[in-house]
């Protein structure tokens, strides 16, 4: 058996040929000799594929007889953009799965594969998440090359590094990592590198989360019940180019319009893409408004609690927003069941079809909120005080971080609901040690550049400073 005959069972061993209607089996005479070709159908250009099959077939006799080898072949014969020669079986079946068309040529003893892949995408829109007031309006989509490509286009500078790595036994999901060689961490590069190479997963079913979950096995000190978001996420090429630029790491997936930064502190969580298309007061005054923001996240339930519990006393003159009327549900059960009913409506909002959101908002805006008052379930000041909280939450670049703020917030309710200003006390405390055990993927401290303190460091991200 020739090599040809050996590839051609290996591979027709390997796929489910007349099972998969998508597999697609194609022989051919290139340059006088016998030929198969496998591509997937879906994955190509049917333009390209023609194209490609008109160039091959017309291939002269006496061009395959003087290439004596499949490396001599491809040089004088493939002028396509991207061929790649490989004798391994698993790794041609992973390229056609990926996209490329394998070529088997009888009397060589490798095979050809013409990179003609074409997927399917939706165009560059700007994310929904991350819209700006000014600045770019592209996003990322669901295509690792096109995702490559954002990125490229703004830093175009050789010292960019792009790897490549395959995860998943059964997906094989294509994943790079980003950074700029003179800037990025070499020893973090490395270590992100190694743990790429030998993740053990069969696929990323939820694409970058999967990943983050795995890549959560590289710390030394595990704690799965920490909320706190450990990466950084963004769907902003232009967030992941001014990152990268600053000697961070970003992680891109195949199959997900979401990029991936490390390490990501919660400071770096106060920044947002506006602060930096505006002058730099505008954006100092929006970084202001967002760490009051963050401040009244935590802070404004769990001290109105303490101001009516009478555990704090305030001027007389704003006395008036202390409920003076008996009420039949506490007001810390009122603020808990405000907490899961707000996330009830975001959850109910997520699924309800686009035309009836905005009828259906209306709905929950005005009778819910009426009728949950005039029941006697709900006062209008424990609504108006979730109502601010909700809207305040929505200023936070990362829905991840609002909910670990969200369970720090809680546990001050617990806290000042058992044991007036003592317990809120104690809760912030252990809020506060909570935060601080936190580490990045990387294993730096989550308070850097506070704990430990370094001051230019610090200044640059509470701060927006001339670059």
């Amino acid at each position: 058996m020739n090599k040809f005959e050996h590839f051609l069972k290996d591979i027709r061993d390997r796929l489910p040929l007349g099972i998969c209607f998508d597999i697609k089996e194609r022989e051919l005479m290139i340059g006088g000799r016998n030929a198969m070709v496998y591509f997937i159908d879906g994955l190509t250009n049917s333009g390209i594929v023609q194209h490609i099959f008109s160039h091959l077939m017309n291939i002269p006799v006496q061009a395959a007889s003087e290439a004596s080898t499949m490396s001599e072949f491809v040089k004088y014969n493939m002028p396509f953009h991207n061929v790649v020669l490989e004798d391994d079986m698993a790794a041609v079946i992973k390229n056609m799965y990926s996209g490329l068309m394998p070529v088997l040529i009888d009397g060589y003893d490798k095979v050809a594969i013409i990179d003609m892949r074409s997927y399917p995408s939706r165009s560059v829109d700007e994310p929904s998440k991350e819209k700006s007031l000014r600045g770019a309006k592209d996003g990322f989509t669901e295509t690792l090359m096109t995702n490559v490509a954002l990125v490229r286009r703004r830093l175009r500078d050789s010292d960019l590094i792009f790897r490549a790595f395959v995860v998943g036994k059964v997906s094989k999901t294509d994943v790079s990592i980003a950074y700029m060689r003179d800037k990025a961490d070499p020893e973090m590069v490395e270590k992100l590198s190694l743990y790429l190479n030998h993740i053990h997963i069969n696929a990323t079913t939820v694409g970058e989360q999967t990943i983050v979950e795995a890549l959560g096995h590289m710390q030394t000190r595990k704690n799965w019940l920490n909320p706190f978001p450990k990466v950084r996420y963004t769907q902003r090429p232009d967030v992941v180019s001014a990152h990268i630029a600053e000697g961070k790491i970003a992680i891109l997936v195949d199959n997900s319009p979401t990029a991936i930064l490390i390490s990501a502190g919660i400071f770096d969580f106060v920044q947002d893409v506006d602060d930096y298309y505006f002058p730099l007061l505008t954006g100092n005054y929006f970084r202001l408004l967002r760490v009051i923001d963050l401040l009244a996240i935590i802070f404004l339930t769990p001290v109105y609690l303490l101001i009516c519990q009478e555990d704090i006393s305030i001027p007389i003159n704003i006395d008036f927003f202390i409920p003076k009327e008996a009420f039949a549900v506490p007001l810390f059960w009122q603020f808990i069941l405000l907490e899961f009913a707000i996330d009830a409506l975001k959850l109910a909002s997520l699924n309800t079809p686009e035309s009836l959101g905005m009828s259906l908002s209306v709905i929950g805006a005005l009778l819910l909120g009426e009728f949950s008052i005039s029941s006697g379930w709900f006062i209008p000041q424990t609504i108006l005080c979730m109502a601010i909280v909700a809207l305040a939450s929505f200023t936070q670049p990362s829905i991840e971080l609002g909910y670990g703020l969200k369970f720090i917030r809680i546990l001050l309710l617990v806290g000042a609901y058992i044991y007036g200003i003592t317990g809120a006390v104690c809760a912030l405390i252990i809020g506060m040690i909570w935060i601080a055990s936190t580490k990045t993927i990387g294993g730096r401290s989550y308070l850097y550049p506070l704990v430990p303190f370094k001051w230019e460091a610090l200044k640059k991200l509470m701060f927006r400073t001339i670059r």
